[in-house]
């Protein structure tokens, strides 16, 4: 029986079998790069980074596309408080991006377009829009006539009026109508570009309408981001692209629900933010993405500091798990292991296939590493069950995209030999100087667990 992944559709407000007959096409907007990243562009990010894993894992094929933002009146705001280049400061913070998110495990887009990159892209689709009569040029630039394109609204679910009454709409009077959105501004600061109009900068909406259709189609399989972007961008989005071609745009609008901190949205504007530096820092990758991961990406998740030491409680458990299978001894039956294997792969990919449930899917995960640290506890788990048991830990570990630390052949010879010599002076009853050995162990970065008839031991990551 062939499953479908199903995803709910922000758009018809129903779940969507996702079409995987052919390359599974995902645009995600990426960060306007002025500042650091914090958790709550985290949480999108990983989130996409999982879904991605999954369907790879699953033989699917995906061309994932992630932008960046470097042109945007924040870049050259700060630009000018520091009195450098606007492009000085987005290539610092995409570094900045690229530091942070490597160390989380992100796979990297096979395209990262940069909004400066693909001027000419944009000022193609302004055109067309401008012949097309969906656009038209005033004193400040070339603007989006909403009122032509008559299923606008069509995302967020609000008629044209509630939406001019409690949007977040530039103020200018040469517009036509309020919600009329830049697609085009003129200006002569740095950085600007020549157009047929007048020489400016492209404005935000813009830019991912031009780098997806270049990159992914006219039509593609998902677009993504926070709940944040559904109005104005992705509704603009939908506007100014689908005015263009004529055809649908994304076939899926897969939004992730906002990180919170005191049940208030996580944002620089709120002045709240945790940033992605920050929170590796204390409490390491890991335990970060199981956070992001532990509610459903349309809920929001609130940040702090319970939540994210009960996952740290959990992972320790993972890393015992993971070094116990490695470890374990002997032969016999593996029935037990292979019902227990049958049933967590199952349960797993059923939840992530139904909307893409990871707290479900981590659900299961956390049963089968339970399992395996009873069966250590009973001392009933063996090297044959191991065989069994962890080739699907680890798959599923990296479909997560959870990584345990791992150890050298050197690193292994050292511990081992430790555990003999401090074996050896237990023995003969010299516990002080085997409590040495021990402490020597443990600055290692490794845990001993004592065995009635043998002595382990678990690597761990360095949280905080």
């Amino acid at each position: 029986m062939v499953v479908t992944l199903k995803i709910f559709d922000t758009q018809s407000s129903s779940e969507k079998d996702l079409d995987t007959s052919d390359i599974i096409r995902v645009y995600l907007c990426g960060v306007t790069v002025y500042d650091e990243s914090h958790v709550g562009h985290a949480r999108t990010i990983i989130v996409f980074d999982t879904l991605r894993r999954f369907l790879e894992s699953q033989g699917h094929k995906v061309n994932f596309v992630q932008n960046f933002t470097d042109v945007d009146d924040k870049i050259i705001d700060r630009a000018q408080k520091e009195g450098v280049p606007a492009s000085e400061i987005s290539q610092r913070y995409i570094g900045r991006y690229f530091e942070d998110f490597d160390k989380l495990n992100i796979i990297r887009a096979e395209h990262l377009p940069k909004a400066t990159e693909h001027i000419n892209q944009m000022l193609e689709l302004v055109k067309s829009l401008v012949d097309k009569d969906f656009a038209y040029v005033s004193k400040n630039g070339v603007y989006f006539s909403v009122s032509k394109f008559k299923e606008y609204g069509k995302l967020s679910k609000k008629k044209t009026e509630e939406l001019i009454s409690g949007a977040r709409v530039e103020v200018d009077e040469t517009k036509h109508e309020p919600l009329d959105f830049a697609l085009w501004k003129f200006s002569d600061q740095n950085p600007n570009w020549d157009s047929p109009w007048g020489k400016g900068r492209p404005g935000w909406h813009i830019e991912c309408s031009a780098m997806s259709i270049k990159y992914l189609g006219e039509n593609f399989e998902i677009h993504g981001g926070g709940n944040d972007l559904i109005f104005p961008h992705h509704e603009n989005e939908i506007a100014q692209s689908e005015s263009h071609t004529g055809k649908p745009f994304a076939k899926i609008w897969m939004h992730v629900g906002m990180v919170t901190m005191d049940n208030e949205k996580m944002a620089k504007s709120v002045g709240n933010i945790k940033i992605v530096k920050d929170s590796l820092n204390e409490w390491g990758p890991n335990v970060l993405r199981l956070f992001c991961l532990s509610g459903h990406y349309s809920k929001p998740i609130d940040y702090s500091e319970e939540p994210l030491k009960e996952n740290l409680t959990k992972w320790r458990q993972v890393e015992n798990c993971y070094y116990e299978l490695l470890s374990a001894e002997g032969t016999g039956d593996t029935s037990e292991a292979e019902k227990l294997v049958s049933d967590t792969k199952q349960e797993f990919e059923d939840a992530l296939n139904n909307n893409f449930s990871t707290s479900l899917g981590l659900g299961a995960f956390f049963k089968l590493v339970k399992e395996v640290n009873r069966l250590v506890a009973t001392e009933s788990l063996t090297e044959s069950m191991s065989k069994i048991i962890l080739p699907q830990l680890e798959s599923m570990l990296d479909i997560l995209g959870l990584k345990v630390q791992k150890m050298t052949e050197s690193e292994i010879t050292s511990i081992k030999d430790l555990i003999n010599k401090r074996e050896s002076l237990r023995k003969e009853n010299k516990y002080e100087e085997a409590d040495k050995i021990r402490q020597q162990i443990s600055e290692l970065g490794v845990t001993l667990v004592d065995h009635k008839s043998r002595t382990t031991w678990v690597k761990q990551e360095k949280i905080g």
